[in-house]
């Protein structure tokens, strides 16, 4: 099997399009082509397309679900796509029970999917758009739960070699919207990823907004999908959806101060949302620290800060990746003017 090509080719688990339209694979919804793209649904087609000649000489970009991704321009390598399918139980034990799923999944459908087998723990990421594989690249994160929470391990195929690894949690150095795969890009592709979902099961409740949302719906005992329902209510009413506004989700982390430093600016600011850590830091609120700014609802051209949720970056129509490193930019100068605090973008940008 050969990755190259003029012309598009297809078989059963390998798709080449040179020349090809990125649009349609972006959240964002940014215009942006690739030299050429490859569409992976097996980890053998993968390593096929790996051994072929001139695998190396050209850029590489892995590709999920293209919700945590803003297109600079177009990209002058080959993109691959992850597509790999498959879901299944693999063992119960007396404490969880582990399940799989290929990388090329929806998220949020593989989250319900459990919740319809009988095995819950991932309800309150419910509604994250993106794929299973780009889910561990980011520890995505709502709600009071983290993926490193619910994980078990993950294969991976080095992209320069072919070789397929497995990785635990420790190997795959998590951190806050971060990862070994997330910090070394074009290396790695994820194919497979397990979870660990506990038993016996409790729900997470302690975030506020799902906390209020169960008490409206008169919840005092909310069972894993009434859970995932609260969370979807929720992101519908916050969040836009992408198939209708272009956007990336939540575009900036909250960013991590130590103790002193939050004292500091509650002292000039008491209603600075913020959160203790574990280790003895506080997380703010950079939505928050947007609006103050006086972003939320305010447009850059084609971008805009959307006006439901201040860390949220959305295409108005048109926008370029330009455009969107714009108007990041702005917003990171003016929160670091009034507050002192460097925002980071989520997404990467190619």
């Amino acid at each position: 099997m050969t990755a190259a090509g003029c012309s598009p080719r297809v078989d059963a688990n390998l798709q080449v399009v040179p020349d090809a339209d990125l649009s349609a694979f972006n959240t964002f919804g940014l215009r942006a082509r690739a030299a050429r793209l490859l569409r992976v649904r097996s980890v053998d087609a993968l390593r096929a397309a790996i051994a072929a000649p001139g695998w190396t000489e050209t850029p590489r970009l892995v590709l999920g679900g293209g919700s945590n991704l803003v297109f600079g321009g177009d990209f002058p390598g080959t993109v691959l796509r992850v597509e790999i399918p498959g879901r299944r139980l693999l063992r119960t034990e007396a404490e969880a029970w582990i399940v799989e799923a290929g990388a090329g999944e929806s998220w949020h459908d593989f989250v319900r999917w459990t919740l319809a087998q009988g095995w819950p723990g991932l309800e309150n990421l419910s509604l994250i758009p993106g794929t299973v594989g780009a889910a561990p690249i980011q520890n995505i994160g709502a709600y009071g739960l983290e993926l490193v929470e619910r994980f078990e391990s993950l294969d991976a195929v080095e992209l320069d070699t072919g070789e397929l690894r497995r990785f635990d949690a420790a190997a795959c150095a998590f951190g806050y919207r971060d990862s070994v795969f997330k910090r070394n890009p074009g290396k790695w592709m994820v194919v497979a990823v397990r979870f660990r979902l506990p038993r016996p099961w409790r729900a997470v409740t302690r975030y506020a907004d799902v906390a209020r949302e169960l008490e409206a719906r008169g919840l005092a005992q909310p069972g894993a999908l009434e859970v995932s329902d609260a969370v979807i209510a929720i992101r519908s009413r916050k969040l836009p959806d992408p198939a209708v506004l272009g956007n990336a989700g939540s575009f900036f982390k909250n960013p991590v101060v130590d103790a002193a430093r939050c004292a500091r600016l509650l002292a000039e600011h008491p209603a600075l949302p913020h959160y203790p850590q574990a280790d003895g830091s506080e997380k703010l609120a950079a939505g928050w620290l947007i609006e103050q700014a006086g972003w939320k609802g305010r447009d850059l051209g084609p971008v805009g800060c959307y006006e439901r949720q201040a860390l949220v970056l959305v295409n108005r129509g048109g926008a370029t990746g330009g455009d969107v490193r714009r108007i990041a930019q702005a917003i990171i100068a003016d929160v670091e003017a009034r507050f002192g605090v460097r925002l980071e973008p989520e997404p990467v940008f190619t």
